[in-house]
């Protein structure tokens, strides 16, 4: 594989996944997987500010596409509705061919005490967004803060759900199935 081929980002994020499952992730360095993938180092850091964000660096993309799902609900959606079309939306970013990377992904953060406290902030900064697109369709706090975070929990069940490899469902139908349980597990709070 050539320096000049295009898609240095996927070739890199596939390069780190395999060398993070051969080796493990504390023992592969970035020059490696710069090496893997064809490209030089320093193009590694052109896509990438460390190997963390290999596997977390589609998160601002994530959090964006969240916000703009929410935001495009229609008018009078509720704000579990608008949530509930958010993650339906996050199907067209989760589809069948990320699914064994998803996978393997999952095993690597889940084995890593600060991959997982990594990706607990980054689901804090979804949550957020998430919160600040219920805003501003007028959802009061703290309405909307805490359907952020139902939806946050919703999408954090339905993505480990899904990255299962024994799964054969598609996300929107996990995410709406979580979504749907936890309205009805909030209802017996009261």
């Amino acid at each position: 594989m050539g320096r000049w081929e295009p898609n240095a980002r996927e070739r890199l994020e596939r390069a780190a996944l395999e060398l993070f499952v051969e080796r493990g992730y504390d023992s592969t360095t970035a020059a490696e997987i710069a090496e893997r993938a064809g490209l030089a180092k320093s193009s590694f850091f052109r896509h990438f500010t460390d190997k963390r964000e290999v596997l977390f660096g589609g998160q601002d993309v994530l959090n964006r596409l969240f916000a703009d799902a929410i935001a495009g609900a229609p008018d009078g959606a509720t704000p579990i509705q608008a949530l509930g079309a958010a993650l339906e939306a996050m199907a067209d970013v989760f589809t069948a061919d990320r699914h064994a990377w998803a996978h393997q992904r999952q095993a690597i953060v889940t084995s890593h005490d600060d991959l997982r406290e990594r990706e607990l902030l980054k689901l804090a900064a979804l949550s957020g967004r998430m919160a600040d697109a219920l805003r501003e369709r007028g959802v009061p706090d703290p309405a909307a803060s805490l359907a952020a975070e139902l939806g946050c929990l919703a999408f954090r069940n339905a993505y480990a759900r899904w990255a299962d490899p024994a799964n054969e469902q598609g996300f929107a139908d996990l995410a709406r199935r979580e979504l749907d349980d936890l309205r009805a597990a909030t209802a017996t709070l009261t």
